[in-house]
């Protein structure tokens, strides 16, 4: 029997939940504000953040930069650039990882599970050796969209298309690419290639500039907003596809949505930044011990917290070894593994 305290107190308790999402988005978005500005401002030319805000204001016509000539360059060509690449990188690759642990539903899953990065490296590798470096970012995306199709191909020519065929037709695809660009590297790159091609496959966002900063929010704008409108299609397929066809969803028609959506904007992120591991992993499954397992929260949340984690590692891989620069993959792996190592002991209990 319900009682009037029973039916009045779930009322409450939404508004509750929903003021604590409200609570959450707020900070959040204060966090990432706060750390976009102070990116802009760490380096050896000390820069205010007061400055920054007031020449990005010059630049949308909004008053005078405050700034010498130099100074505003380093702001808003150098600096500002990339950090909006970095944090859209970021947020894309944290929001496919969650997409694809949802699935997949395997926590283990990342944005690279469909052999991505092995063909976008692969791609790189083939441009850098041309001597046409300039096509690196179409290229890389062109490799990864060649093993997206490739790996679906052979997942559906095993059968219906299924979590457990597509992550073994990933990894076939994946160890295929990357002993293809095994074998170029070891047969044909001599002399300074071996230091560009090194510094791409460990990813780097040293060549951001204003087209790559558009490109990746452009695809973030595009694709990213209506895959974190997706929640409630993934919290179907959380349960399994029964559960999800009982719900009237054509589960292979939005796997294959999914699964395209996921990877087109995981391939755009590859292309401008090059192989950025343990972003798509470790963060999705962090954010879940903090906000559960709704995805109609947890994909905006991952995506936020992916680009605030990826501005702050960018930023350390650029100054902490200055004027020597880190590969900022070689950052996240440093950080990531011990993140994800504390991610495994909170859930030991559960696994």
């Amino acid at each position: 029997m319900v009682t009037t305290a029973s039916r009045t107190s779930r009322p409450t308790a939404t508004r509750r939940r929903r003021a604590g999402v409200w609570g959450w988005a707020i900070v959040l978005a204060a966090a990432l504000l706060l750390t976009l500005t102070f990116a802009v401002t760490v380096g050896s030319a000390g820069i205010g953040m007061v400055d920054v805000w007031r020449t990005v204001a010059a630049h949308l016509h909004l008053g005078t930069s405050p700034l010498s000539p130099i100074r505003d360059g380093i702001v808003w060509d150098l600096r500002l650039t990339r950090v909006l690449t970095a944090a859209a990188v970021g947020g894309a690759l944290a929001m496919s990882g969650a997409v694809m642990q949802a699935i997949t539903r395997n926590q283990l899953a990342d944005p690279y599970l469909l052999g991505l990065s092995s063909g976008a490296s692969l791609g790189a590798v083939a441009v850098l050796m041309l001597g046409v470096g300039l096509l690196l970012p179409v290229a890389a995306f062109l490799g990864a969209l060649l093993a997206l199709v490739t790996t679906l191909l052979l997942a559906r020519s095993l059968g219906p298309i299924s979590p457990s065929r597509t992550i073994l037709a990933g990894m076939t695809v994946s160890a295929l690419a990357s002993a293809i660009a095994s074998m170029l590297i070891f047969w044909n790159v001599t002399g300074d290639s071996y230091r560009e091609i090194l510094n791409w496959l460990l990813g780097s966002l040293a060549g951001s500039d204003w087209t790559t900063t558009w490109t990746v929010w452009l695809a973030l704008l595009v694709v990213g907003v209506p895959l974190a409108a997706s929640g409630r299609l993934l919290d179907a397929f959380v349960f399994g596809d029964t559960a999800a066809a009982s719900l009237g969803i054509n589960v292979s028609g939005a796997r294959w949505l999914l699964l395209g959506s996921t990877a087109l904007l995981t391939g755009v992120a590859v292309s401008v930044s090059g192989s950025i591991g343990f972003v798509g992993l470790v963060l999705p499954n962090a954010v879940r011990l903090v906000v559960g397992f709704r995805h109609r929260v947890l994909l905006p949340v991952s995506a936020v917290v992916g680009a605030i984690f990826m501005v702050w590692v960018d930023t350390g891989a650029r100054t902490l070894f200055e004027p020597r620069e880190l590969p900022v993959g070689i950052i996240t792996v440093l950080v990531g593994a011990p993140l994800f190592a504390i991610v495994l002991w909170r859930n030991r209990s559960r696994s």
